[in-house]
């Protein structure tokens, strides 16, 4: 990235106030940044548990699975996800709240007994299902705010900050130089008039 600037007192002034700016904002985004990381952490080790809970269901679901061709598979339906959002480290995400289930009315006299059971099992792989994809969201969001602040630390530690730095030392060198050229000539314009002085004093 090219910084533009011109080599006078308004373009350093400029400078200074923009490398200031990035200076002063560079730790709070370092540590949303890190803030990020282990939250993605976190909620990658919640991710794998609750996939570890869905298979020891399923594992509950198959040792039933010559029963299931009997269930009635219509009694449950998810009538509502509940849902409200938090921020991370300033980022959005969705929270899984609850879970309305729809269970239509049976007989328990004219079913079989596991069916408590059977629906009671459902209920819980289809909450730890949704539970997963909340995760998974939420994983996604938050791994694409720490790249851009990722991408946003990197670009002021590696390319602005240090490009102002060298922006700032040129105008100051330059404007060093012109005051040192700007002395030498009064110098010798000086020296000139003592030496005029002194020939029109003879």
């Amino acid at each position: 990235m090219t910084i533009q600037f011109q080599y006078n007192k308004i373009s350093l002034l400029s400078l200074e106030k923009q490398l200031k700016m990035r200076e002063r904002s560079l730790p709070t985004i370092k540590n949303k940044e890190s803030a990020l990381r282990v939250e993605v952490k976190r909620i990658k080790e919640e991710y794998r548990e609750l996939n570890a809970m869905l298979q020891q269901e399923f594992s509950e679901y198959d040792n039933m699975a010559a029963l299931w061709s009997e269930f009635d598979a219509s009694l449950l339906k998810v009538k509502d996800v509940q849902l409200s959002m938090s921020k991370t480290a300033g980022v959005r995400v969705p929270i899984l709240d609850d879970i309305i289930f729809e269970t239509k009315t049976f007989s328990l006299f004219n079913t079989p007994k596991w069916y408590a059971d059977g629906l009671s099992l459902l209920k819980k792989m289809v909450y730890t299902g949704i539970e997963i994809e909340f995760c998974q969201l939420r994983i996604n969001l938050l791994e694409h705010a720490r790249k851009k602040t990722t991408q946003k630390v990197n670009l002021f530690e590696k390319v602005q900050i240090p490009g102002y730095q060298d922006a700032i030392l040129k105008i100051k060198r330059f404007m060093e130089d012109e005051e040192n050229l700007s002395k030498s000539t009064q110098k010798i314009m000086k020296s000139h008039q003592q030496e005029r002085k002194e020939v029109f004093d003879d």
